[in-house]
């Protein structure tokens, strides 16, 4: 929030920025300045005279967003379990986040290029936290590692967001949660046990790339033939 404003104003302007990030995730950024000051409770002058623009209400709404969104990712480190079982059955305040963060990206232009790489830092962020927590293995190269794994989730939401549209962000994301029971099983296996039965692609990528492979090689690998 802006900090030079009057303690008075600054009710109405997060008001505002609450409704905005509401319309924008049922409506898309289509959303009409109307629309969104009867959600908040205030004329259309009064959205104008604190953004300005519609542009300028997004630039703060997609902020706020991220700030949620790292938040939520970030309490999910202490119990990840825990975090994992209460969202398979309740979307509960993140639906409009999600919601909002898809339409975000599926908008193009510049302003989702921003946005992108703006979530690629808050998430760079969190994994830095959980590798440190001993959650997560290090990586040889955590920034590629990390814009892989946004690049990958932002992709197969958006695919699910694009052939499973609903009325609204809590029906599109309680739907999308019942879906996503049946990828659970394979997600966790893939992070946690791995997909390939030896390291023997790693170590030839490893050295195609000038990288050889430490002590860390599994010395249980049958040699090859």
């Amino acid at each position: 929030m802006p900090v030079d404003r009057p303690s008075s104003e600054l009710t109405a302007w997060a008001r505002i920025r609450d409704a905005a990030i509401e319309c924008f995730a049922e409506q898309g950024f289509d959303a009409s300045f109307k629309a969104i000051a009867e959600r908040a409770g205030v004329s259309p002058a009064l959205i104008t005279h604190h953004f300005r623009s519609k542009a300028a209400l997004r630039e703060q709404c997609d902020a706020e967003v991220l700030r949620r969104y790292e938040a939520l990712k970030t309490s999910s480190l202490g119990d990840p379990s825990g975090f994992l079982f209460a969202n398979l059955t309740d979307p509960g305040p993140a639906a409009a986040l999600v919601v909002y963060m898809l339409r975000a990206v599926h908008a193009g232009g510049p302003a989702a290029q921003r946005f992108l790489e703006h979530l690629v830092e808050k998430a760079r962020e969190v994994m830095r936290a959980a590798v440190e927590s001993g959650l997560v293995r290090p990586s040889r190269d955590e920034e590629a590692r990390v814009r892989y794994l946004v690049h990958q989730t932002m992709g197969g939401l958006l695919l699910q967001f694009l052939t499973l549209p609903e009325s609204t962000p809590s029906a599109f994301v309680l739907t999308m949660s019942k879906g996503s029971r049946d990828h659970v099983l394979p997600t966790l296996e893939l992070f946690t046990e791995g997909l390939l039965t030896s390291r023997r692609m790693l170590d030839d990528y490893l050295l195609y790339v000038g990288d050889p492979p430490g002590d860390e090689q599994d010395q249980s690998e049958p040699p090859s033939a």
